[in-house]
């Protein structure tokens, strides 16, 4: 047994009697008050927080729930955003530009798990940063074109927490890898 079985009843409760149930009442009051999209974002401390656990909520209480994509989460947990909005078709309702580095060398010894506070970004395995200081330009657009590819034509937010440099200069160079890479 890979998890004690407490877990797996844990888990099972919570999606069966507390998240599918909750998400059927307010899809239903979100109908009535005319909302048509409800966007989840994947981030790793939620019930959903990567395409198969969005694509169950999904289909098990309407198309209505889709992704929040910001590929900067799935990168530090490990997953291809890439991959991930490919798996997503239909299921993304809105992304965010923002991006990461994993810290090699920290990242090799203590894992992407990481629970320092945000602004120890010297001694953190993982650091949010501008958009381009953590993938390439050429990724971004590759992700772009792939979200693009599979039906998400809609707003990009950018999201800037990279503490290596002042919100002013992170949010111009993110913007500006943003014009290189949404064409």
């Amino acid at each position: 047994v890979s998890w004690p079985p407490q877990l797996k009843d844990a888990l099972e409760y919570q999606w069966n009697e507390v998240a599918i149930p909750y998400w059927k009442k307010l899809v239903k009051i979100a109908k009535n008050h005319g909302i048509e999209k409800i966007a989840l974002e994947n981030f790793s401390s939620q019930l959903v927080y990567n395409p198969e656990t969005l694509l169950k909520l999904r289909n098990a209480v309407d198309p209505i729930i889709g992704m929040n994509l910001d590929p900067s989460h799935l990168l530090w947990m490990g997953a291809d955003p890439i991959q991930c909005a490919r798996a997503l078709e239909g299921a993304i309702h809105h992304v965010h530009g923002k991006d990461v580095r994993i810290e090699k060398g920290i990242a090799d010894l203590n894992t992407l798990i990481e629970t320092k506070e945000i602004e120890d970004i010297k001694n953190r395995a993982w650091n949010y940063v501008a958009v381009g200081y953590g993938q390439d330009l050429q990724w971004w657009k590759t992700f772009f074109s792939v979200i693009r590819m599979v039906g998400y034509d809609d707003f990009v937010s950018l999201e800037m927490e990279d503490l290596t440099m002042s919100p002013e200069d992170g949010v111009n160079v993110s913007i500006e890898a943003l014009k290189q890479t949404l064409v």
